[in-house]
């Protein structure tokens, strides 16, 4: 008996739940972070295009090639250790190596990716960042390392994964161009779960990043949108008066209305999309299972007070676009039925008309009809009367007599064939 048959994707689902694994980094080792993204239509980006800047990358160290099609990528390139993904609108380079720089996050870190590779990116920077790990020493070193690498009123800290590591960063850009997180790591923290903690860390910033995309969108939008709201409200505001055109009105809210709707239809897939990242921010610090350090405020207090206000305006935005679009959409059906209104008025005020010119019509015609059948009658008279004539003598009648008694019989007979050929016309 045969075995049952596969599904052609089966393998190749069921791995690629496995394709991306978390580094092993040890301490103490030090991390770059890239993520690079197209300015403009970077979901349909030209893939190819990725994959040739990676490989671009593995050539100058002589580093094996990805798979054809691959969205992901692990191996050693000089020394240090890369790790590339394909994501959905960008792509991600984390290189890291052991050991720590004798300054404290080193823009030399960075020389991993040279700068003329940089400059022929596909793409442009959504963010990058060094990230140092060293071992636990003890609080107060820790407490003055933090003082001295982070901006006071920006810095978060956090003792993570039950006090496996102490994560701190202030998510501001320093003077060479990077994010900063430091990563103290206790004594008996494995190498992977130190890889999960730089991982996490990398995804929260490029999500923020991304996710904030749409708050930019956001504030673009806003001004156009008061002033089309603005609009909006004075023309239903006016489809109330009779001293406006219905058609006029119907034709500017058209223009509002696909405005309206080509606005959400270009800011659907960034709004959407910023909700999807802004649930993997907070779904990655979750994970982290912060506990306060030293009295500072955790990534997630950060968030709450820097980052969610942020996620709201833009939550806030594509409601009020959604519902303008939505009353606009209203007000025209209102106003479509407003000038129904008014067309069956006039319908109505044409036909009162028509009916007024086919009565006057009708009048007319029994009118002619009346002459009709006095000219036919004259006619017949005269020509009944030249045929009984020769009559005259022998009846003893003057032809006047004669005349007056012809007339009725003639006048009757002309007025029923008349009436007799207007019914079979109707």
């Amino acid at each position: 008996m045969p075995p049952i048959e596969d599904h052609p994707l089966r393998y190749r689902l069921a791995n690629e739940l496995h394709a991306r694994p978390f580094p092993s980094m040890t301490a103490p080792s030090t991390a770059a972070y890239l993520a690079i993204k197209r300015p403009e239509g970077a979901a349909a980006r030209d893939r190819d295009a990725d994959m040739d800047h990676l490989v671009a990358l593995l050539d100058r160290h002589g580093a094996p090639h990805p798979q054809p099609g691959a969205t992901h990528y692990f191996g050693k390139i000089g020394r240090y250790m890369l790790k590339w993904e394909s994501h959905t609108e960008f792509v991600t380079y984390t290189a890291f190596t052991d050991g720590l720089s004798t300054r404290p996050f080193d823009p030399a870190d960075f020389e991993v990716f040279p700068d003329d590779w940089l400059e022929a990116a596909p793409g442009v920077r959504i963010t990058s960042a060094l990230i140092r790990i060293s071992p636990w020493k003890d609080k107060e070193v820790t407490r003055n390392e933090v003082k001295e690498w982070f901006v006071p009123e920006s810095v978060a800290v956090a003792r993570v994964l039950d006090d496996a590591a102490v994560v701190a960063g202030d998510f501001r850009i320093d003077s060479a161009g990077h994010l900063r997180f430091a990563v103290t790591v206790a004594p008996d923290t494995g190498d992977r779960r130190i890889g999960r903690v730089v991982q996490r860390l990398c995804e929260i910033e490029t999500y923020k990043a991304m996710s904030m995309l749409g708050f930019a969108r956001a504030r673009e939008m806003s001004p156009r949108m008061g002033e089309l709201d603005t609009q909006l409200t004075q023309m239903i505001g006016d489809m109330t008066g009779a001293g406006t055109r219905a058609e006029d009105t119907l034709k500017s809210l058209l223009s509002i209305s696909a405005e309206l709707e080509s606005m959400v239809a270009t800011s659907s897939f960034r709004f959407g999309a910023t909700g999807a990242y802004e649930n993997i921010v907070h779904q990655r610090i979750g994970v982290l299972r912060e506990q306060r350090f030293e009295g500072r405020q955790t990534f997630s207090e950060f968030m709450m007070r820097r980052y969610d206000p942020a996620m709201r305006t833009v939550k806030s935005t594509q409601d009020r676009l959604n519902a303008m679009a939505d009353r606009a959409m209203r007000a025209g059906e209102l106003l479509r039925t407003r000038v129904d209104v008014e067309r069956s008025a006039q319908n109505q005020a044409l036909l009162e008309s028509m009916n007024q010119r086919a009565d006057m019509q009708l009048r007319l015609q029994k009118t002619v009809e009346g002459l009709s059948v006095v000219a036919i009658s004259y006619y017949a008279v005269s020509l009944a009367g030249y045929l009984l004539y020769p009559l005259t003598e022998p009846l003893s009648l003057s032809k006047g007599m004669l005349t007056a008694i012809v007339t009725p019989p003639v006048v009757l007979l002309v007025w029923w064939m008349i009436r007799r050929i207007r019914k079979r016309m109707l």
